[in-house]
């Protein structure tokens, strides 16, 4: 009893100390900031506390007590159904971690934070090295409050041995077993949360399918909520498609050891077939049984059974896991009733808080918004969200969206897509005037639109609409439309891609697959938050194809567009002025 009661009494004073160690350090140096009902610092009055703003990335305000121990090398058994093949015919299926521990006190329970991907001696260094993508920071700040941080390899990669299935069955249950040992740990508190970014964002979503009762929170930061959501877009392909499992990933699992045969599993026999005939199609390609691509979605899974929170990140330039793998999800995941933060900025397939990634960003993709899109606040931020969600502290961060406009505009909503906007509906020959082409769109025809000046600045914020009249000419099945929404003559603002035989939207097409005539295509816009300057116009231009996509072949002739009335841009259009931004703790130099 009385270690118990002292166990308990050291999980409080690791609860308290960030707040009092922080509280006491600023009360010296700065006081011109004030705490919420919660207990902590608003956002928007983190620009008033003492951050480190001179680092790669981002710090909590004071360092933690605790040494740091470790690492250790783990290796967890993992029971896979013989279908899955590779280790299952020897019956040896491991995966391992790195594992670093706080030097606290004897009979204190830790939670766990875990950073889970392929890139472990797979591009990076192994699992028993604090990794420069995520692991070093999470030690760094989170080890010496009182927290543990592992690395763990997914199947096929670093010292895991099996085959890369690349976020398949294999790997999903491989990630719920590192999670079940992290909980179960004497030393375990019995939490864990997962935090990583792209494929290690990805797998904060695979783990959540399982509603195990150990994970606590998950912070997916450009992750997949599905493989075939991501690559394709109403039935149209970025290039990757055809072979990411195999051309890109599948070589993870080829090092020259005696462990190679293991490659040879169910997954990776299927992905060599799966990327072609989705291209070909559009669609999941589920005939005969086969649920490759329905194996490799998460979202559905995660709502149905997932018990923790969710700290949402994604960057609104990256075009690497574009943002429909955050939109319209994150309104999907809070309506279902999941506790839900989210953090987009504009930044592209990045950390929040990495200047040297931020400053590398295009004109009309993120240029702009640096230097106010660099986080310096997010240690802090993670830190406090960590004590919350894993050492059930009291405390309760924000349920907010922080979303940051393409000019560097910080502001607080409460979900996103906000529930005011007002649209603005632009129809061709009222608003919406064509500048050039005929109509005829394909490999070498465009057709350009623009508005009329814009007299106020004015915000969208949303996912845009382009309802368009299209005509398949005889002898065609489909075509392919892109279009692009930038300040006429000035910047990029979003885009939107479409096959037309998806022409209604969304991932489905009827069978047969195949549209002839004229249909009205209901292109949507990847998510986007922009400002139009006073005295500015729209550009719309509508092409066959431009970035990574590429066109089905029987999606690659030309079509004509409808320059009449029934096509119509719709703009989200919200109220937002100065007072609604704020600041965050950002680096400075005079010469920006």
């Amino acid at each position: 009893m009385e270690q118990r009661i002292f166990a308990g009494i050291t999980v409080a004073i690791l609860l308290l100390s960030s707040l009092l160690l922080y509280i006491n350090n600023d009360e010296e140096q700065n006081d011109n900031y004030y705490t919420g009902d919660n207990g902590l610092v608003p956002v928007w009055e983190r620009v008033n506390q003492n951050f480190n703003t001179t680092g790669s990335y981002s710090y909590t305000l004071v360092p933690g007590q605790y040494n740091i121990n470790g690492p250790e090398s783990i290796f967890i058994d993992v029971d896979l159904p013989d279908s899955e093949l590779g280790c299952t015919i020897t019956d040896d299926c491991e995966v391992h971690l790195g594992l670093w521990l706080p030097d606290v006190p004897n009979g204190t329970k830790i939670p766990v934070i875990a950073d889970v991907g392929p890139y472990y001696d797979d591009g990076d260094v192994d699992a028993l090295t604090p990794a420069n993508r995520l692991g070093k920071f999470l030690i760094e700040n989170m080890v010496p409050y009182g927290y543990a941080v592992a690395q763990v390899s997914v199947f096929g990669t670093g010292m895991s041995n099996h085959c890369m299935d690349f976020m398949g069955l294999s790997e999903q249950i491989g990630i719920d077993a590192a999670v079940t040992w992290l909980g179960t740990q004497e030393w375990s508190n019995g939490n864990v949360g997962i935090v990583g970014k792209s494929y290690d964002g990805t797998t904060p979503w695979q783990a959540a399918m399982f509603g195990n009762p150990h994970l606590k929170t998950i912070i997916p930061i450009s992750g997949l909520i599905g493989v075939h959501d991501l690559m394709w877009k109403n039935g149209s392909m970025e290039a990757r498609g055809l072979a990411m499992h195999n051309g890109v990933y599948g070589s993870f699992g080829w090092d020259g050891d005696s462990e190679d045969w293991q490659t040879v599993c169910r997954g990776y026999a299927e992905g060599y077939a799966n990327g072609p005939a989705a291209y070909l199609a559009g669609d999941e390609v589920n005939y005969a049984g086969n649920t490759y691509w329905t194996d490799r979605h998460f979202l559905e899974r995660t709502i149905q059974n997932y018990n923790g929170s969710i700290y949402f990140i994604h960057g609104m330039q990256d075009w690497n896991v574009d943002p429909h793998m955050a939109f319209p999800a994150y309104k999907q995941l809070q309506d279902a009733g999941f506790e839900i933060k989210g953090l987009f900025g504009q930044w592209g397939h990045h950390y929040p808080d990495r200047p040297g990634d931020h400053n590398g960003m295009a004109e009309g993709r993120g240029a702009e918004a640096y230097p106010q899109s660099v986080r310096y606040d997010w240690a802090q931020d993670l830190l406090e969200w960590f004590n919350y969600y894993l050492y059930d502290g009291n405390m309760k961060p924000a349920l907010h969206v922080e979303m940051q406009d393409n000019m560097g505009g910080w502001r607080v909503e409460q979900t996103w897509p906000v529930d005011d906007r007002e649209l603005l509906k632009l129809p061709i020959g009222e608003g919406l005037n064509v500048v050039s082409g005929s109509g005829l769109v394909g490999p070498t025809n465009t057709l350009t639109l623009e508005t009329d000046i814009f007299e106020n600045e004015t915000r969208i914020s949303g996912m845009p609409t382009f309802h368009v009249d299209v005509t398949i000419p005889p002898g065609q099945t489909s075509g392919h439309l892109y279009i692009e929404l930038s300040i006429a003559g000035g910047i990029h603002l979003g885009h939107g891609v479409m096959d037309l035989r998806y022409h209604e939207g969304g991932r489905e097409c009827g069978q047969p697959c195949t549209v002839t005539g004229t249909v009205n295509a209901k292109m949507e816009m990847f998510a986007l938050d922009v400002v139009i300057p006073a005295g500015k116009a729209l550009e719309l231009v509508v092409s066959q194809t431009n970035d990574d996509y590429i066109p089905s072949p029987v999606s690659s002739g030309y079509v004509t567009i409808g320059t009449n009335q029934n096509s119509v841009l719709t703009l989200p259009i919200i109220d937002r002025g100065p007072n609604d931004l704020f600041m965050p703790p950002i680096w400075y130099d005079e010469e920006i």
